[in-house]
């Protein structure tokens, strides 16, 4: 079954675990596809493919289907962000959980522990730092337990991203907090306030950071940490016609990538001492 064919069912709930011949199969674990006779094209090529378990859903008839991101698709990380084309749904007999020590033989099948998530507007100047800042970090090698995404404006495919159980998510945006154009801060706003947000804070794009915080929150409940690195623009919203960043601004963003790499460094550390 398609991401298409699945959009079409009704009421899905999602399942903590199955059990697959004898063995309790939850979301995070491998398997291996075995894709019924009689199938299209895909199937054939999927057959005896490797993949992880993204999330097991129920249809609206009380059916079981295992949704699964190919171990070799290089757009695996926009499958675990429940992206179109990345993800593949399957009846529980069509897939077979891998051994003990295989689940164990790469780290890549762990699911993420910390989301870094660039968003704004290309078209509105300055308003692109955070779409830059996560695509130049795109570029860096990162640990398995850290993603990183490009959500632009699509507030709500970052809500449905923040439903995944991240320990940390690290937001970079651009927004007017009073300081030098180009100068980078680090924000960790009170989740637990319904009213926190930086001071001034002002969002052309429609996608201010904190009501989709406040979204994701709603839909699942509290998150566990939020950090919000922000750049002040010297151009806001396109204003002066022109696409591209300022000067400043595009300083600001080697600072960003730096101040995310010393971050998720310090995270990652505090995970292993604890």
């Amino acid at each position: 079954m398609n991401e298409w064919e699945w959009q079409l069912l009704e009421d899905k709930t999602v399942v903590d675990h199955i059990v697959i011949a004898g063995a309790e199969v939850r979301t995070g674990d491998r398997v291996r596809l075995f894709p019924h006779k009689g199938g299209d094209i895909l199937d054939i090529a999927l057959h005896g493919q490797i993949a992880t378990i993204e999330s097991i859903e129920q249809d609206y008839e009380g059916k079981s289907h295992v949704c699964v991101v190919l171990d070799d698709d290089p757009g695996r990380d926009l499958g675990l962000l429940r992206q179109p084309g990345h993800r593949f749904f399957f009846d529980a007999s069509e897939v077979e959980p891998l051994p003990a020590d295989e689940q164990r033989q790469k780290e890549i099948a762990l699911k993420p522990r910390i989301l870094v998530a660039g968003i704004g507007n290309i078209f509105l100047g300055d308003d692109g730092f955070g779409v830059e800042v996560a695509q130049q970090l795109a570029k860096r090698t990162f640990p398995a337990a850290v993603r990183v995404a490009d959500f632009g404006i699509r507030g709500f495919d970052l809500a449905y991203a923040l439903q995944d159980g991240y320990e940390t998510t690290i937001l970079i945006d651009a927004f007017p907090h009073g300081h030098q154009p180009g100068t980078v801060s680090v924000i960790e706003p009170d989740l637990n306030d319904p009213n926190a947000s930086p001071a001034n804070f002002v969002e052309p794009h429609a996608m201010n950071p904190m009501n989709v915080l406040r979204m994701a929150t709603a839909m699942n409940g509290p998150l566990k940490r939020v950090l919000l690195i922000g750049c002040e623009p010297a151009t806001f919203g396109g204003e002066d016609g022109k696409m591209g960043l300022s000067p400043a601004v595009e300083s600001g963003v080697h600072e960003a990538v730096k101040v995310v790499e010393r971050l998720v460094e310090k995270i990652l550390n505090e995970g292993l001492s604890n």
